[in-house]
């Protein structure tokens, strides 16, 4: 039986017009008699006598109507109920983030839990070279991620941060002294990309197969692990690219870190699974883009880690 159906018999026997009980419910009087015609094929007889002047309830009608009305009451209420928990921020919100949370993703969360006290934020660390994987399986409810995001199931939020580029050097590379260098002098340094099921377009945030212009930048190798790239570059097996703030987080002895001009911006924000988000990661998207906004009119928007 149709919910529809029930819910316009139950307003036509109260208003016992037609008209009216269109007007309730959005409906044309034509449809309203469409349900009705419907509702008394499925019971078997008439639950209401109609003339051109009046609309009254049947025997069977009225009684129809005194079992239903409880039954429909209580359903209506389950329903209210289940919307009202939907849009509650309650319980623990499980928020991923790429190696080191820094102002961005502390501020974010003290903001998000300052607006809602009745849930927690648990912070679990996402794999750089998985960084969707337990937001698919379920395992963080939503995530710090760069952008633009290129995956069809899941969802983004706005921009967070924007930052520049620095090259890791081993402090004995030729390069490692200069000030700065252009995207374009890439093409004579392998860079050491990223291992693991990381999709290829993030792949290439990481380490770009091409500069701008199209010459090709050689492939150092593989690494699973920010640490194991530095690793990797303090020995001077090749350079790897980490944002500017990602550098500053790492600074070591044997590692010089050049910034790099002239390569798309390091951007920094939220993603999760486009059916699984709930009120809670409403809350915490807006709390978060609330959080850089303050950051960044405190000059600290340029202070997030995304490596």
């Amino acid at each position: 039986m149709e919910f529809r159906e029930l819910e316009c018999f139950l307003v036509l026997s109260e208003e016992l017009h037609f008209a009216r009980t269109a007007e309730r419910l959005y409906l044309s009087p034509g449809r309203v008699s469409q349900l009705m015609r419907s509702l008394e094929t499925r019971i078997g007889g008439r639950l209401f006598d109609r003339t051109s002047r009046r609309v009254r309830l049947t025997p069977l009608g009225e009684r129809f109507l005194a079992d239903l009305r409880p039954a429909y009451d209580g359903l209506a209420g389950a329903v209210n109920r289940a919307r009202t928990a939907a849009r509650e921020v309650t319980g623990v919100l499980r928020v991923g983030f790429l190696a080191t949370p820094t102002d961005v993703v502390t501020g974010s969360v003290r903001a998000f839990e300052r607006r809602n006290p009745g849930c927690a934020v648990e912070l679990v660390e996402v794999q750089f070279t998985d960084p969707f994987g337990r937001l698919r399986a379920g395992q963080v409810d939503v995530t710090f991620t760069l952008l633009p995001l290129d995956e069809p199931d899941l969802a983004a939020g706005g921009e967070l941060n924007r930052v520049g580029y620095t090259l890791g050097l081993s402090t004995r590379h030729p390069l490692a002294g200069r000030a700065g260098i252009g995207a374009e002098e890439l093409a004579s340094v392998p860079l050491i990309g990223l291992d693991g099921p990381a999709p290829r377009w993030w792949h290439e945030r990481v380490a770009p197969s091409v500069t701008p212009s199209g010459r090709p930048i050689p492939l150092a190798g593989r690494v699973a692990t920010t640490q194991e790239g530095l690793t990797q570059v303090a020995l001077g097996r090749g350079g790897m690219l980490f944002c500017a703030p990602t550098a500053l987080q790492h600074q070591r002895p044997d590692v010089s870190f050049v910034p790099v001009a002239g390569l798309p911006a390091s951007i920094f924000g939220l993603a999760w699974v486009k059916n699984g988000e709930s009120a809670a990661v409403r809350a915490f998207r807006e709390a978060a883009e609330s959080a850089a906004e303050q950051l960044s009119g405190q000059g600290a928007g340029d202070r997030v880690l995304v490596a």
